[in-house]
């Protein structure tokens, strides 16, 4: 057994124990009532990285839930790891489908059940805890700096102007984020690429109310109607976007990117049965895993209006509304996207009917150069723990604060996940795999064995 492996089996219950303990701080950044155990949070982990060797820790006040920063600096001219992750959760109701208390950290079947095991508090204190193996095993080349907020759940909306004020004292040569998922427990990876995103309100706007239909229907322009011929004309036969100048700075997928997405493992057949669809669909030209990965979409996330109580009620809506959203790509400039779908819905709206587009909110992708040194030695670590070498991958979902640090810093992120799609995260019974809570924390350290790259 190697050095690092004796050091987590030695330490294994003690580990989990420290993680209960955060577990059991129902940090909840939505709910009001929680604001006490945000804060008691964050100075839990301040206390943590103290404890652990850190050469400093605060906690700094925001507007909103604070946030934590921790240093542990033994050379200041050796290079810098900055640490991100996040330390509230989502809420937890519905409370009755939960199988135990979400708040008290159960291990039945091999896992960890409880609300945050996988996100973000199992994934941060994998990173603690890789950190701690190496520091005390003496393979720390590097000074390692801790970013922990506690808004990631609903939107980090103070952190940005925190990176703005703190730009020195944040400078590093990467930063390493887990909070993402692998692509299975038989297939490592890591996250090279995330989708950015632009969402918008529409509301149609007919008659100045509800009509008879009968009096009305066929003289008057039904909204929910119009509506409908609007989002229609948003996407082609063929799965393009029409918007004008959507794809203008789309970046073409390489060949060498497409040959990498084609190691993943995907059966069609069981992708289609496990979400209950006959047949799957989207732009022309590629496959699933680059439709949803590395393509820009449009979807419509919710659409209302008119009557939906029991019963008929013979109706000519006076308004019909609509939540839509697109996923985009590397280099597509979300505020440039979102001001031409608003051009194009106003171009092509007839003058029977009236429209309101109100951007919501948005953030830019991301893409991650895999000949980076960080990355190269997250590579190694995670070889190394898992015994397989992770594939390169990108996802669809969008985490845009990793954005916002490339832009506000200057720094690449390495999104070095180790979750699984069945954990749950968002969901009752949120869950870790324990022996990928184990192999996570010999890869952080051995991440730091290798960095920075001899």
């Amino acid at each position: 057994m190697s050095q690092i492996r004796s050091y987590i089996a030695q330490n294994e219950d003690r580990f989990l124990s420290e993680l209960f303990d955060l577990i059991r701080i129902p940090s909840i950044s939505a709910q009001s009532e929680h604001r006490g155990d945000m804060l008691r949070c964050a100075e839990h982990w301040r206390d943590h990285l103290l404890a652990l060797g850190a050469t400093r820790a605060e906690v700094y006040p925001t507007a909103g839930h604070p946030i934590v920063y921790a240093e542990y600096i033994q050379d200041p001219s050796l290079p810098n790891i900055l640490v991100y992750a996040h330390y509230d959760v989502m809420p937890v109701e519905p409370l009755e489908l939960w199988h135990s208390d979400p708040f008290e950290a159960e291990i039945r079947d091999g896992h960890i059940w409880a609300r945050g095991a996988d996100d973000d508090k199992g994934q941060s204190m994998i990173q603690v805890k890789g950190f701690e193996t190496a520091l005390k095993l003496g393979l720390v080349r590097c000074n390692v700096k801790f970013l922990f907020e506690g808004e990631e759940e609903i939107g980090s909306t103070h952190l940005e102007a925190f990176l703005h004020e703190h730009k020195e004292m944040l400078q590093a040569e990467a930063i390493i984020v887990s909070d993402t998922s692998m692509v299975s427990a038989e297939t490592p990876s890591l996250t090279t690429g995330l989708r950015g995103l632009a969402y918008w309100q529409l509301e149609v706007t007919g008659p100045n109310r509800d009509l008879h239909s009968g009096h009305f229907g066929g003289a008057v322009a039904n909204p929910i109607n119009e509506l409908c011929k609007l989002i229609a004309r948003i996407q082609d036969e063929r799965g393009r976007i029409t918007i004008p100048g959507f794809y203008d700075d789309v970046i073409p997928l390489k060949d060498e990117e497409r040959a990498m997405i084609a190691q993943v493992p995907f059966d069609e057949a069981k992708y289609r049965a496990s979400i209950d669809v006959d047949a799957l669909w989207g732009e022309e030209g590629y496959h699933t895993l680059e439709r949803n990965s590395c393509r820009p979409s449009f979807d419509v996330c919710g659409i209302w209006g008119g009557y939906q109580g029991e019963g008929a009620k013979t109706v000519l809506p006076s308004k019909a509304y609509a939540k839509v959203s697109c996923r985009l790509v590397a280099a597509q400039d979300h505020h440039k996207i979102s001001q031409a779908f608003v051009d194009y819905i106003h171009s092509i709206a007839p003058k029977h009917i009236r429209v309101e587009v109100q951007p919501m909110h948005g953030g830019e992708a991301y893409l991650c150069p895999i000949d980076l040194p960080a990355y190269q030695a997250a590579e190694q670590a995670v070889e190394v723990a898992f015994g397989v070498r992770p594939l390169a991958v990108r996802r669809g979902g969008s985490i845009p604060i990793i954005a916002v640090f490339e832009r506000v810093l200057g720094i690449k992120t390495i999104l070095m996940g180790f979750g699984l799609e069945s954990n749950a995260i968002h969901s009752p019974n949120e869950n870790m795999r324990l022996d990928f809570f184990r192999k996570g924390i010999e890869a952080v350290a051995e991440f730091y064995r290798r960095f920075p790259l001899r």
